[in-house]
């Protein structure tokens, strides 16, 4: 199989690989597979040109993105309200700049990926984080406690869908739940889809976009997606929003201000044809990732007593908790008895947590927990 094969990408001037190149990682959410041939072969296709200048979105991106929340999400949505941006992160930065002002909060949900935690921080405003509670052995929101913690200086909720990196894939009913709550309290909704085409469970629950709410719940509401995570392509920087309201669309789209790059030319390219032509290549890759995922949840259960994993839903990132272990700062433990580099989970909001990263070759998830297995028998004795 193709996700099988092993690409060197040391010296690449690759984050994962060569930020820390003594260790061997397993952290960022960067999978270590070739991306779909349809995408290299636009890239190839419109390098060949040779000019490289400034570029706008043409109407093949456009086309494509539309055609995709139609086709995948089964939402009809007006050119108008889709946003070309070079990135979700800065997004999550606009909308928090956008919606508020000094003195304001945001609210989100915890463990959560850090930007969420970090970017109430670029508009002067103080974050409240939500714990997720688990509920029949699944993760969900504590909607009491967000009750509680509302306020009249609220004015924005970050949600995370599919989560990362719980792994959760919200029903609609949650997700539902959600809106009517940021509705009652007149906050802007953000939704943060950008695995939501790296749904595990689908054939049992589909995904749920918020573009699929009520009309009256998507008054206040910002989508954000991007084909990154799902087609290895992060490092072309390509991300959109649905904005259908025009006054928030405006207010988001002014917020940029000269804060934010061009989108370099190649990437509307790589992504219209993910769009278009890798849903086979997608498929592919969600059958593997399945096999990965039982594979590390099945070491976790039978080789890490006392550690816990939740029962992954979507995405290629796994949240392991080694609190019952007795294991504390397991990433930094990891590091520097294992030499392998995991996310640390106290940067999410989960301390005593690790954050393993199993898009790679079913080889390499081997390799991973084999170092782990070895290191946590180190530490037990």
């Amino acid at each position: 199989m193709q996700f099988d094969t092993i690409i060197t990408r040391r010296g690449t001037g690759s984050i994962k690989w060569d930020r820390r190149p003594e260790l061997d990682p397993f952290w960022v959410a960067d999978m270590d597979f070739v991306s779909p041939p349809c995408v290299l072969d636009a890239i190839q296709d419109r390098l060949s040109h040779g000019v490289l200048g400034y570029a706008q979105a043409h109407a093949g991106i456009s086309e494509a993105v539309l055609n995709y929340l139609q086709n995948r999400h089964g939402a009809t949505i007006s050119e108008n309200a889709l946003v070309h941006l070079g990135g979700l992160v800065p997004a999550l930065s606009l909308a928090a700049r956008g919606f508020t002002e000094p003195g304001d909060n945001l609210m989100t949900c915890t463990p959560v990926y850090y930007p969420f935690l970090h970017v109430g921080k670029d508009a002067k405003i103080d974050t409240i984080a939500i714990p997720h509670i688990l509920q029949g052995g699944r993760w969900t929101f504590d909607f009491e406690e967000m009750e509680k913690q509302v306020s009249s200086k609220t004015k924005i909720f970050i949600l995370c869908n599919p989560q990362n990196p719980l792994g959760r894939n919200f029903t609609k009913a949650e997700i539902v739940k959600v809106a009517d709550f940021c509705d009652r309290h007149q906050l802007i909704l953000v939704s943060d889809e950008i695995h939501c085409d790296l749904v595990l469970n689908e054939p049992d629950q589909a995904f749920f976009s918020a573009l699929n709410l009520p009309q009256r719940l998507r008054q206040r509401l910002v989508v954000l997606q991007a084909p990154s995570k799902t087609y290895n392509i992060a490092g072309m920087g390509y991300a959109f929003a649905v904005i259908e309201n025009p006054s928030v669309r405006s207010t988001f789209c002014a917020t940029r201000g000269h804060t934010l790059s061009e989108i370099n030319c190649l990437a509307f390219y790589a992504a219209e044809a993910a769009y278009k032509h890798g849903e086979p290549w997608r498929q592919e890759l969600l059958t593997y990732l399945k096999k990965n995922r039982d594979t590390l949840t099945q070491f976790v259960h039978t080789e890490l007593p006392g550690c816990s994993i939740p029962d992954i839903e979507a995405t290629y990132l796994a949240l392991i908790d080694t609190r019952e272990a007795g294991m504390k700062n397991p990433a930094q433990y990891l590091e520097k008895d294992a030499k392998v580099w995991v996310n640390d989970g106290a940067a999410f909001g989960a301390p005593d947590h690790f954050r393993f990263n199993y898009g790679c070759p079913h080889a390499r998830v081997l390799e991973g927990i084999d170092k782990i297995k070895a290191s946590f028998d180190r530490y037990k004795r």
